[in-house]
């Protein structure tokens, strides 16, 4: 916090049934140190007889529910009511449980971060009430799907996007304006979750030989969060971005063709932008090429200045999957070692 890094938290999903027993040599590749000062911050991964070890600000392992995930970062998400940008993202190959940790799945201790900040954000709103503060609250979803800005809550929306308009993203002093944006006023959990149901039957999903369900596109949904308060003449504001990206994959092994070939090239490029733009920033360059993908610009002030930004890695265990989760680990040190500046309030 102190030295504005961005955080990073990894999570290791469990084997499904069909990918082999864990305890054989499949699932024996990854393992948890169990050490002091290494328990719940390290991971250890063997690959063709060599012993890899990362360590990040928190690891949780295939056991670990969507709770445990949430406690964890729940005073983040608070800080976005105190008049933080806060930033969380999701980063991972295509299959590795990115959606799922952002979004679950229906039932109470199947949802993910997104609904659970949501209901955190509200209950705690109501409760400041009674120290004279008065929120309201602003939502928009969207997504980057083959470098296009898609609205995922324009109206009268389907899923041909051919004739809808073309969003485009300019910067102010307090994050992004995206032009043509829907943004709506939320109330309470209902009005959330009923647009979030709209905007997850909006997106662009896709089967590959790696996802029966793959997520083709980045997905954005934004928070903004004004708050007043009549007893100090104090007001704040907030803004909570949370952000599912699309999965990274070597095109060999998702057999993309086609339209989805198309947006596995598009997915790698606007990642392969996100990462030299972490590298430009943890080297301390002068120019740092946020402008090369339209998702580094989105981020801009979130990876560019006084925002709370913590990305989740998330890592399939299946064997098969080794040389996708060495890179995936290697870029989230590299995330986790970047300096953006120290988080300020917006007062």
């Amino acid at each position: 916090e102190l030295k504005g890094n961005i955080r990073v938290f990894c999570r290791v999903r469990p084997l499904l049934r069909f990918e082999g027993d864990s305890n054989g040599p499949e699932g024996a590749s990854i393992s948890f140190p169990t050490s002091v000062e290494s328990t719940g911050r390290s991971i250890d991964l063997i690959n063709q007889g060599q012993k890899l070890s990362f360590s990040y600000d928190k690891v949780f392992d295939h056991g670990a529910s969507q709770e445990d995930v949430f406690v964890e970062i729940s005073q983040l998400v608070q800080s976005a009511l105190d008049g933080y940008k806060v930033c969380i993202f999701a980063y991972g190959q295509t299959g590795s449980g990115k959606t799922y940790t952002m979004m679950g799945k229906p039932g109470n201790d199947q949802k993910g971060i997104i609904p659970r900040s949501l209901e955190q954000i509200f209950k705690t709103s109501r409760f400041l009430e009674s120290q004279g503060w008065n929120y309201s609250m602003q939502a928009s979803m969207l997504e980057i799907y083959n470098e296009t800005i898609r609205d995922l809550l324009a109206p009268g929306r389907s899923n041909s996007f051919e004739s809808s308009k073309q969003c485009t993203i300019k910067h102010d002093p307090h994050g992004n304006i995206v032009s043509d944006l829907t943004i709506i006023d939320v109330f309470g959990i209902a009005d959330v979750t009923s647009l979030l149901e709209k905007a997850s039957q909006s997106r662009s999903v896709g089967k590959t030989q790696m996802n029966e369900q793959s997520s083709r596109s980045h997905f954005v949904f934004t928070l903004k969060i004004s708050g007043s308060n009549e007893n100090t003449g104090q007001n704040v504001q907030g803004v909570l971005n949370l952000i599912d990206l699309a999965g990274s994959e070597r095109l060999a092994k998702s057999g993309s063709t086609g339209d989805r070939l198309k947006e596995t090239q598009s997915i790698n490029k606007s990642l392969s932008a996100l990462s030299d733009v972490i590298f430009a920033i943890a080297k301390g360059d002068d120019h740092v090429p946020f402008r090369n993908s339209k998702l580094t610009y989105l981020l801009q002030p979130c990876l560019g200045g006084d925002s709370k930004a913590l990305m989740f890695v998330n890592i399939s265990p299946e064997a098969s999957s080794v040389g996708e989760t060495i890179c995936s680990l290697r870029f989230a040190s590299r995330v986790n070692a970047c300096e953006i500046g120290i988080p300020r309030r917006h007062t």
